[in-house]
């Protein structure tokens, strides 16, 4: 699992985040087992408390993370 520079950028400030690892704290959150994980498409979506994450199916890359409302 991985990200581009950009995207980690974008998580940081969507998330609020204040760690250097983005996809090492993606990473954490996503295998905890409240987490729900559906694949619509070419993405996965996992959604656990109030986070979304949505990652390439192929590649493995972390498209995005944002709080739900």
């Amino acid at each position: 699992m991985h990200t581009t520079d950009f995207d980690a950028e974008w998580i940081l400030k969507n998330l609020r985040l204040s760690t250097a690892d983005v996809v090492g704290w993606c990473r954490g959150r996503i295998q905890t087992s409240n987490a729900s994980i559906t694949r619509k498409g070419k993405n996965w979506y996992i959604t656990l408390d109030n986070c979304e994450f949505t990652i390439n199916a192929h590649s493995y890359t972390i498209i995005t993370a944002h709080k739900r409302t």
